[in-house]
């Protein structure tokens, strides 16, 4: 059946759709989370990128990201049709990825991507997340002032 649309229409149609994320991945992370008891997570704080989770205490954040819009190297493909588009946008995404984990990195923070067909092996996903909070923890500078000598518990 054709486009009731002219291909100019339809392009402007189809550029004002916007996602609303990863829910699904994000959610299979949330789920793991609260199974594993992990907490001091929040999520999307405005900090660049956007991260899906963020732990503040201890600077960890954590992106899920979808094997097709960021190109894992495992198995993501480019399409056939309108493939230089693809190429173009889907390097877009990988360029724009580093340059937030750099960003974080110098601010501080510890980054953390797990690819969207990692989550089929939850315990390996928890693992990952474990031993970064555990290394984010250890490497984390002690604060100055501790809450017992600020009066606080």
């Amino acid at each position: 059946m054709p486009d009731v649309f002219t291909k100019e229409k339809r392009s402007d149609v189809m550029s004002k759709i916007r996602g609303r994320g990863n829910r699904d991945t994000e959610l299979a992370v949330l789920r793991l989370l609260r199974e594993r008891r992990i907490t001091g997570w929040r999520r999307h704080l405005p900090l660049p990128g956007r991260p899906d989770f963020a732990f503040r205490g201890v600077r960890l954040a954590l992106f899920v990201d979808g094997c097709f819009w960021h190109q894992c190297p495992r198995c993501s493909n480019v399409p056939e049709n309108n493939r230089e588009f693809w190429q173009l946008k889907l390097a877009r995404n990988v360029a724009r990825d580093r340059a937030v984990t750099r960003t974080l990195r110098s601010a501080g923070w510890r980054v953390l991507r797990l690819w969207e067909h990692e989550l089929r092996r939850p315990p390996v996903v928890v693992r990952r997340i474990e031993r970064a909070l555990a290394s984010a923890t250890v490497a984390r500078p002690a604060s100055r002032t501790s809450r017992a000598a600020t009066g606080r518990s």
